[in-house]
């Protein structure tokens, strides 16, 4: 997995005392069982609130596919925790291809005020047998990846529909969003292929849902406790890269303001291209899906099509956001905080919202739908 490129990155905000940025990376991808999600609760259709911390345990692959060990079943816990959050969403709730996805994933929930007639889709990454990275907060308590990605999704959803949108989701609780067939675990976690299938499957909503907009909402972990700040990366090599970049740029800033209104202090590591980023970590030595892994110089989410190793790419302006870094014990209390979620939440439901404002209808750059 390649690194962040470091001489890219802007010039950092004064840091919290002891505390210094780093260069970024994503090859830490710590196995742990951790305590953390979830149940959503709507009324009349618009979520409310976080969810109820649950015991969960997992891994797999990173945000962008390192891979890690897991203990759950590959059904089980998807499956019983992806019912309840469906059942609690309402009959509001409706699931874009029950039979594609993973029970409880590619959801679709219209505005609960107006209606604007454009959809957004919101990726919760990683879930299930996929935890993410993991880090822990100032007080030891450990803190997993997926379900700090789960509340924050699930909240901005929330803000979304009553500003008239049409929100899919890729998942509402603790699941993968492919459903899993032969060939996808090996063990107890994703196999490489599970791993790209999975990704792929979240495209693979977004598409089918006619979605104006992807938003990957992602944590990042380092390999010191001491990398820390906010980061948004967007594909350059799409037909609509310039909307990706002018929707990024809105993503990074917004949320950076958001949290750093309430006095965090999080280093600006700014808006950068996924070249750099790599997909699945697969090593070229090993050949076959792993040396073509190792190859793809892009975030799967984002990236276009190859031919022999991905053929179903997102159809839409998109970009992927990493507030904070799990691994720094202060922004990781932050990730574990449901008001502190609520806050970046909020800050991307307002990029989402100055995208596709109305001053702005006119221009194709910048609405769609």
């Amino acid at each position: 997995m390649k690194g962040w490129p470091v001489s890219d990155q802007p010039a950092a905000p004064e840091r919290r005392p002891g505390v210094q940025p780093g260069h970024r990376s994503r090859l830490l991808r710590i196995t742990v069982v951790l305590t953390v999600i979830m149940a959503a609760l709507v009324v009349g259709g618009v979520v409310l609130g976080q969810l109820a911390k649950n015991p969960v345990s997992g891994a797999s692959s990173s945000s962008h596919g390192t891979q890690s060990s897991s203990k759950q079943s590959p059904d089980a816990t998807s499956a019983a925790d992806s019912s309840a959050a469906s059942s609690s969403a309402g009959s509001t709730a409706t699931a874009v291809n029950p039979t594609l996805f993973a029970q409880g994933a590619c959801m679709s929930f219209p505005p609960t005020s107006g209606d604007r007639h454009i959809t957004v889709f919101l990726d919760a990454g990683h879930g299930g047998l996929d935890p993410g990275g993991v880090g822990e907060t100032e007080s030891g308590q450990q803190v997993e990846e997926s379900d700090v990605n789960l509340s924050i999704e699930l909240d901005t959803m929330a803000t979304l529909r009553a500003q008239g949108f049409r929100v899919v989701v890729s998942r509402t609780g603790n699941t993968t969003v492919h459903k899993l067939g032969a060939g996808d675990t090996d063990g107890q976690e994703l196999s490489l292929q599970g791993a790209l299938d999975d990704v792929a499957a979240r495209d693979v909503c977004a598409n089918m849902a006619d979605a104006d907009l992807l938003v990957g909402i992602y944590m990042d972990a380092g390999v010191s406790p001491q990398n820390a700040g906010s980061v948004t990366t967007y594909d350059t090599d799409r037909p609509f890269s310039a909307e990706s970049l002018a929707f990024a740029t809105l993503l990074q800033d917004d949320v950076l303001s958001a949290m750093n209104a309430q006095g965090w202090a999080i280093p600006n590591d700014g808006v950068v291209s996924d070249a750099s980023e790599g997909s699945l970590a697969g090593n070229p030595a090993d050949g076959g899906l792993a040396a073509q892994a190792a190859d793809y110089d892009h975030l799967l989410l984002l990236g276009p099509a190859e031919a022999g190793y991905f053929t179903t790419p997102s159809q839409m302006a998109g970009a992927v956001i990493e507030p904070l870094f799990l691994t720094d014990p202060y922004e990781g209390s932050l990730a574990a905080s449901a008001a502190d979620q609520a806050v970046i939440a909020q800050g991307i439901a307002g990029a989402i919202e100055q995208y596709f404002a109305p001053a702005s209808a006119t221009s194709p750059t910048t609405m769609a739908g």
